[in-house]
């Protein structure tokens, strides 16, 4: 017969870390979940803001953000949920701590690094990670302020929606950006870039791509950038053939890039977005240690879908190449890591020590867990299922030794930490606002908001102290 443990008269004190939409889809589970006990949830970010790859991993144009943006802003503007930034897990709070204060702890981090091109001259001057340039123009924090972006011709290899990301970034003119909510100092680079011919190139033909349609789409709407197909390109093998006339997406991709191949007319436009299929990039080519060229290997489909290569070598003349064949998860300190497949190892969401085991309270969400694959919406699932596994562990969870809510608070502030709150970002959030309706008035176009950059200018908005008058200067001139 099981022994039945009783429930503690308090709240179970749950901490998660990482406030993107995987940290924020958790918290509002579990806050919905059928339970018979109360609980109290706090999210932690490194960063001063929320949202995660929301903020710092989506292009500034893409269409869904704001509807994404509003539904998190939602689950959190509720109050149910406390949203402690600026608090990075590993340096300011180490497991030892969250453990003090927590019965449990679900680690929502994502992917951030990118995943690794393992050819020759990857490591040229000019040879960067697709996410570190979306960093870039995002906004994130803690990357340079300047990229540079002084290639004519550019290459991009990946197909999917982070590949299109960055090309249609590379490819389109910085004014048409103004209406979205990138800083200032991105907008001046790419101002200020030389490109006229962006090429993205995939491995495979146009029936396997893993773009969505929407954002496929989207790259038709750039004002004076023709598009550029290649018949030769245009492969398909049963395989290919039985996916298209099988599968709703496909067909409707594999249809709109058929009918850009039959509509394509040179405009004259002043840039060019070259899309090509079949084509596996072997080796950067270099010139006094900067990138000159990059040699790609046609490809064939097999009859299965998948391909092998031809021994036919062509050389693109470029002057910068972006990896964007994916993302890669990081270490998390105190837990066991995946370093082949960039995850905390896990059973549904219960993180596993090194002897494979299901080490107690701890959890795993997103990203992180799974891996970086599918749409943001893919994360509610997958939240949902590292929550039913954290509830049929309840009865065992009550393990925090100080579990006052002011406790952990009073951690950060004897250790010097400056967090920031829910109120916080409100306070950033009419902050970004107002400086995009200064923008409206001495600008071209209307500016819903401006990002802010500098993480001490976030910080003291969020924390209402008086923004350093070498920040505000500083972001001005940008």
């Amino acid at each position: 017969m099981t022994e039945t443990v009783p429930t503690p008269d308090r709240p179970l004190r749950l901490a998660i870390i990482g406030a993107g939409p995987a940290g924020v889809y958790t918290a509002d589970l579990l806050t919905k979940a059928e339970r018979d006990f109360e609980v109290s949830i706090d999210l932690f970010d490194r960063y001063p803001a929320p949202y995660g790859l929301i903020r710092y991993g989506v292009a500034p144009d893409h269409p869904r953000i704001k509807g994404i943006v509003k539904a998190l802003h939602k689950v959190m503007d509720r109050g149910d949920i406390r949203f402690l930034g600026n608090v990075d897990f590993g340096r300011d709070l180490n497991l030892e701590d969250l453990r003090e204060h927590y019965d449990a702890i679900v680690f929502s981090t994502g992917a951030i690094k990118d995943a690794a091109l393992d050819i020759p001259g990857a490591e040229l001057q000019g040879s960067f990670g697709g996410a570190d340039f979306v960093s870039w123009y995002d906004g994130h924090p803690d990357v340079p302020r300047e990229w540079p972006l002084t290639a004519r011709e550019v290459a991009v290899i990946g197909n999917g929606n982070v590949a299109l990301d960055v090309a249609r970034m590379l490819s389109k003119h910085a004014e048409d950006l103004l209406v979205t909510e990138i800083p200032e100092n991105v907008y001046a680079g790419l101002k200020a870039s030389p490109v006229t011919d962006v090429h993205v190139f995939g491995r495979r033909g146009p029936a396997q791509v893993k773009f969505t349609p929407l954002e496929l789409r989207e790259l038709a709407h750039s004002k004076d950038v023709d598009l550029v197909l290649y018949p030769e390109d245009f492969e398909f093998d049963a395989a290919s053939e039985e996916a298209a006339t099988s599968n709703n997406q496909i067909k409707t991709m594999v249809g709109t890039l058929t009918n850009w191949l039959v509509e394509e007319q040179d405009t004259g436009a002043s840039r060019r977005l070259h899309l090509h299929f079949l084509q596996q990039p072997v080796e950067i080519l270099g010139e006094d240690g900067a990138v000159a060229g990059l040699r790609m290997e046609r490809m064939e489909l097999d009859g299965t879908g998948n391909v092998k290569g031809t021994g036919e070598f062509t050389d693109y003349p470029v002057q910068a190449v972006y990896r964007a064949i994916g993302y890669h998860g990081s270490e998390v300190p105190g837990l066991a890591y995946d370093e082949r497949r960039g995850v905390i190892p896990n059973d549904a969401g219960r993180v596993l020590g090194a002897d494979g085991a299901p080490v107690p309270g701890l959890y795993a969400s997103g990203w992180i867990k799974r891996g970086p694959v599918g749409l943001i919406g893919h994360t509610k699932g997958d939240a949902l299922e590292t929550i039913g596994c954290l509830l049929e562990d309840q009865p065992q969870l009550w393990t925090a030794r100080n579990p006052d809510e002011q406790a952990v608070l009073n951690l950060l502030e004897s250790r010097g930490i400056d967090y920031t709150t829910w109120e916080g970002w409100l306070a950033l959030d009419e902050h970004e606002l107002a400086l995009g309706a200064e923008a409206t008035g001495s600008g071209p176009v209307a500016r819903e908001r401006v990002k802010v950059v500098p993480r001490e200018v976030m910080l003291a908005v969020s924390r209402q102290e008086s923004v350093p008058r070498e920040a505000m200067v500083l972001e001005a001139a940008r």
